[in-house]
């Protein structure tokens, strides 16, 4: 028998085997040089998260409180246009489910209903200003308040119609497993929770001498607080979960910090309105301490239920309006009820 030559490939002291001398990597392959790095088809690295974050809420912050100090108009305009994209967003993520509310017969009397808030709370503000100078300009504008009130008279009574005979028209739909009527009781409940929290800004934002930016500045400063001192103290101290079926990153540590500092908010925003009273301003700050969270974690819960990680992609980094002003859809109305009962 000749004798067997030894395995050129096999390495005595280091145990394992070469791989043949004759193949080639494709990645090394001559054939497909490497890319220039200067080549301008190579792609830039995208801007960061964080970057994209701060650039966008710069814009955004800018936005709504120049439009807010501005004028009363502009401040009408631009929540107007943000309660309708909030509502826009809750009806494309009721879709998920398979429901097909009427989005575009929704929007368009969400935009009615803001409007006839901002005319009423507008008109109310200017007959308590000039009850006692001009009766002929009291006259008309009380004409004008019975006005706006028929109007909502109208739209409260006509809406469910209007819905229904909607469904009846496209009726029956394919690939629909839901019935009609709980397409009419998804775009009701988006008015109610988007719409009229929303539309209640407007009675807010009107004291006993006009539109006063002030206070939609408080209320701002107020939820921003309430955010960033629940985000400090829930990443320094948060042990205990205050939801953690709906919003597992949510403490009380966190929620504890947060309502600590809207109380400070709300004492230090004697400067900015030294004529509202202290206690006033500790009790606003306390409804958004406390209705705030509420707020978030009920769209949080919205979210889970639908399957969706943020409500929309208006804003880049922040997600959609509504994880954005998700606290004022509980905090206003308490507000709103709280200034008809005692002022």
């Amino acid at each position: 028998m000749p004798p067997v030559a030894p395995n050129p490939r096999k390495s005595p002291k280091l145990g394992f085997t070469f791989p043949p001398v004759h193949t080639r990597s494709r990645l090394a392959s001559p054939s497909t040089p490497p890319p220039a790095t200067n080549s301008p088809d190579v792609a830039k690295p995208a801007m960061s998260n964080m970057w994209q974050r701060i650039l966008s809420g710069v814009v955004g912050a800018a936005l709504l409180l120049g439009s807010i100090w501005y004028s009363e108009w502009t401040f009408g305009l631009l929540f107007g246009l943000i309660q309708a994209l909030m509502l826009r967003e809750f009806y494309r993520m009721m879709k998920e489910l398979g429901f097909k509310p009427a989005a575009i017969v929704g929007i368009s009397l969400s935009l009615i209903i803001f409007a006839a808030a901002f005319v009423y709370a507008l008109v109310s503000n200017l007959l308590d200003i000039a009850q006692a100078t001009d009766r002929l300009f009291v006259q008309e504008l009380s004409h004008y308040l019975k006005w706006v009130r028929i109007e909502v008279v109208v739209i409260a009574f006509l809406l469910p119609l209007i819905l229904f005979l909607r469904e009846m028209y496209s009726w029956p739909r394919e690939k629909q497993p839901f019935s009609p009527f709980p397409n009419v009781g998804v775009a009701l409940i988006g008015l109610f929770y988007v719409t009229l929290p929303m539309s209640g800004l407007n009675m807010l934002a009107f004291g006993p001498t006009g539109y006063d930016y002030r206070r939609i500045f408080a209320l701002l400063f107020l939820i921003w607080a309430a955010d960033t001192g629940a985000y400090i103290a829930g990443k320094n101290f948060g042990k205990h979960k205050l939801a953690p079926s709906i919003s597992p990153g949510k403490t009380w540590e966190g929620w504890a910090g947060g309502a600590l500092l809207t109380l400070a908010v709300g004492w230090a925003l004697g400067y900015l309105l030294p004529d509202m009273p202290l206690a006033h301003r500790l009790v606003a700050a306390a409804v958004v301490a406390v209705f705030g969270p509420l707020g978030d974690l009920a769209e949080s819960m919205l979210k889970r239920s639908t399957g969706v990680k943020d409500s929309g992609r208006i804003m880049p980094g922040h997600g959609g309006l509504l994880d954005r002003f998700d606290a004022f859809l509980f905090v206003v109305p308490v507000l709103v009820v709280l200034q008809l009962l005692f002022t």
